[in-house]
């Protein structure tokens, strides 16, 4: 970015979203001088870094949910947004299938005219003819250790978490008319604020005592369910069962729960159960 002028220094905004400021020399200083603080270069330089980060954060929580809902998303969108670096960063590596959901390969690049650019399995770089592609969880990939150790092999880093996200395969032997895993039940913690904290740092709201996901699979609306506890209790508390509803409140069997859902569902719970409180040690 461009160095400013601010009273007798020049200003900028460093790559990490820190202000970078020096003098009329051209020696950069360590910090800014604290006389800076009110002046409207510097000023505007850290509201653009706040509204960058918040992009960035935006971006990615817009990516995570394609995912997790298993959206399709129009290429034209995809190639819309690649200049903006925010985006990009986010988008380049994720693995990404054709329409037909097919694994087509590594995101590199999206250009309005030539189309979608991927590195397939073989290691060619080839472009998507779809209007629409997919970011499939990881879950659906049948191939997911084959991908992981290409991704090495490519040195593949991916800032949303695709490849090395957990997964949890439902169990064959489930009761299909159940409706409710025990799996993270039974997580103790000696205050109800310590979970409800935990369930804030990880993303997860809450309502009505539960720790919620919402979640899109095959176009049905679902969401998971783990009891946390009620707000008017202080006291110890502990993770209750895991569930599936529907839109309308009702509990949903255990067999028409999705791949995805059930995955996300079981991440959630065993992310809470994590940090129950263990005798003679500290929460995780």
């Amino acid at each position: 970015m461009a160095w400013l002028a601010a009273g007798d220094y020049e200003v900028t905004l460093e790559p990490d979203g820190k202000v970078a400021c020096r003098n009329a020399a051209g020696r950069r200083l360590k910090t800014v001088p604290s006389k800076l603080k009110d002046d409207p270069a510097v000023v505007e330089l850290r509201r653009l870094a706040e509204w960058l980060d918040a992009h960035q954060r935006q971006c990615l929580a817009d990516v995570e949910r394609w995912m997790v809902r298993s959206l399709p998303v129009p290429a034209a969108v995809i190639t819309a947004v690649w200049a903006d670096d925010a985006w990009q960063e986010v988008l380049r590596d994720l693995v990404v299938t054709g329409g037909d959901g097919s694994v087509a390969g590594f995101l590199r690049d999206a250009d309005p005219e030539r189309g979608i650019g991927v590195v397939d399995l073989d290691g060619d770089t080839v472009r998507l003819a779809d209007t629409e592609v997919r970011v499939p969880h990881p879950v659906l990939l049948e191939d997911l250790d084959e991908l992981r150790e290409f991704a090495v092999e490519l040195g593949v880093t991916q800032q949303l978490r695709q490849l090395h996200r957990e997964v949890w395969h439902r169990p064959a032997d489930f009761d299909p008319k159940a409706t409710q895993v025990d799996t993270y039940a039974g997580g103790r913690y000696k205050e109800l604020r310590e979970l409800v904290g935990r369930c804030a740092r990880l993303g997860y709201r809450i309502r009505g005592g539960h720790a919620v996901v919402p979640l899109v699979e095959d176009g049905r609306l679902l969401e998971a369910r783990l009891w946390v506890g009620d707000y008017y209790e202080y006291d110890e508390c502990e993770t209750g069962p895991l569930s599936w509803a529907a839109p309308d409140g009702r509990l949903v069997p255990l067999s028409e729960v999705g791949r995805v859902a059930w995955s996300e569902g079981m991440r959630m719970a065993a992310a809470l159960y994590a940090g129950r409180t263990i005798e003679g040690e500290e929460s995780a």
